[in-house]
């Protein structure tokens, strides 16, 4: 498969202060990466690296296979969308096109189109013109991953997106990230939900104490991955 992203040697942090350093890795096409670690380890800085929010210290992260960094379908831990904003489900999702206005004022048919095309896909479409306020929380986290398959092409990177949902609402998410995934839209899922995320994922990144990036088996299989997957009671 093509790559994606790549860096090596990477170096994170701010204010020329180090959080991250000697950072490897290399994403391709219809993988589905499951980045793990301690609170304060770092996977933060890391997300706001990837969407070019964040200056690397050291070293750089390259995109190929024609992959722009303002076409990352972003879900970020806590959307920057009030709830209590007054627009419908169908405007917020829209909003994910912005990217495509490039100084026009109006969104295009073809905007329309495929925020409807994203609407139907996750399921919500007859929730388009109701308030986004009313919604559930399943129902906001659907529209809000609408929004950023509204605005990915080939990479959807999605933060601690379970956060606040009830059990079912959970399960339903990751039923529909695994559907993505298998239509053969790449992943980046960082998490604390460590068994349904380790199950899905191809590859793994750990963050703290010791560094780790490769395929989940191999996760499994070395000393970082046995103490960290007993810590957390996964068994594969």
């Amino acid at each position: 498969m093509s790559v994606l992203i790549k860096a090596e040697n990477l170096s994170l942090g701010y204010e020329g202060e180090s959080i991250l350093d000697g950072i490897t890795f290399s994403i391709s096409e219809g993988d589905y990466l499951t980045i793990l670690g301690e609170n304060g380890a770092g996977k933060s800085t890391l997300v706001k690296a990837i969407l070019s929010l964040n200056e690397p210290l050291k070293g750089d992260i390259k995109f190929y296979s024609g992959l722009k960094k303002n076409e990352i379908g972003y879900l970020p831990q806590r959307s920057g969308i009030q709830k209590d904003f007054p627009a419908s489900v169908g405007e917020v999702v829209l909003s994910g096109r912005i990217n495509s206005l490039k100084g026009k004022f109006f969104y295009t048919k073809e905007d329309r189109r495929i925020a409807d095309e994203n609407l139907e896909r996750l399921g919500i479409l007859g929730l388009k013109k109701k308030s986004f306020s009313d919604l559930s929380g399943g129902q906001t986290q659907r529209a809000l991953l609408a929004r950023a398959l509204s605005a990915c092409k080939k990479l959807l990177l999605l933060d601690e997106p379970v956060t606040g949902l009830d059990p079912h609402s959970v399960s339903e998410f990751y039923r529909t990230v695994d559907e993505l995934n298998a239509s053969g839209l790449t992943v980046i899922m960082v998490t604390h939900d460590v068994h349904p995320a380790l199950n899905s994922a191809s590859h793994v990144m750990y963050l703290g104490s010791g560094y780790f990036f490769g395929r989940k088996e191999d996760f499994f299989s070395c000393q970082l991955g046995k103490r960290f997957l007993k810590e957390a009671g996964h068994n594969d």
